[in-house]
């Protein structure tokens, strides 16, 4: 396993930022994903700046000896779902985007439950 990848392994795992969404925000199919974080698949130098860049860092961040990584305060009351910086303008559409989801599932599920007391009601 290369040194990059290491580091990046280390740095989700510190910042608990999960596999599916470095595969959402960068691009890079997650089954791709996979084998590169686990070494299978050697990375090439665009994957290395797709995921650096999704991560909100530079390619140098990783390849350095020694990482210096941002400690997250867990003890906030309202905790946040994950950290990566700050996001850039993709991330924030890709945030956009699942919100617009979540929306939409609501809408889904009072749909259901709608019809099923429609269906009851018929019975």
């Amino acid at each position: 396993m290369t040194k990059f990848i290491s580091n990046v392994n280390k740095y989700l795992s510190e910042m608990k930022i999960k596999q599916t969404y470095l595969s959402m925000i960068t691009g890079i199919d997650k089954n791709k994903m996979s084998r590169l974080l686990t070494g299978a698949q050697e990375e090439s130098g665009t994957d290395m700046e797709k995921i650096a860049d999704g991560l909100g860092k530079n390619m140098e961040f990783f390849l350095s000896e020694t990482m210096i990584i941002p400690q997250v305060d867990t003890s906030a009351i309202n905790k946040i779902a994950f950290y990566a910086g700050e996001p850039s303008g993709k991330q924030e559409q890709i945030a956009n985007q699942l919100m617009e989801l979540m929306a939409d599932i609501d809408e889904v599920m009072s749909a259901k439950s709608r019809f099923t007391n429609i269906a009851r009601d018929k019975i």
